[in-house]
């Protein structure tokens, strides 16, 4: 399983971003896919997920303004950041999670909210 997340970037507070996470295969073989994020010194932590369902959850700290969403026909989860603040800085980073194959994670990549 091979993630490849892209669309980080510098950004303006107030500012919106799209994040893309396109897997090598069929997404429908997870369970679970998700988007973690790791600022300096901090955790990873989980931002949003989606189950093969199309269920979804979203961290209270994003919760509002952060939104995951799938392209099955892509084999592509998003994640789009309205509103970002300059804590939502950090590496984000794809996760995928099936039972019959574990978890996968992206390279990551860097969102930079400027105040």
């Amino acid at each position: 399983v091979q993630l490849q997340a892209s669309g980080g970037g510098l950004v303006q507070a107030g500012g919106s971003r799209s994040l893309s996470c396109a897997a090598s295969g069929s997404i429908f073989t997870f369970n679970r896919m998700a988007w973690y994020r790791q600022a300096p010194g901090n955790q990873r932590e989980l931002v949003a997920a989606i189950t093969s369902a199309g269920f979804t959850n979203v961290a209270d700290s994003v919760k509002g303004r952060f939104a995951i969403s799938r392209d099955n026909a892509k084999n592509t989860i998003y994640l789009q950041m309205n509103s970002l603040k300059p804590e939502d800085t950090a590496v984000y980073y794809c996760n995928s999670y099936s039972a019959a194959a574990g978890n996968y994670w992206g390279q990551g990549t860097q969102v930079t909210v400027s105040s």
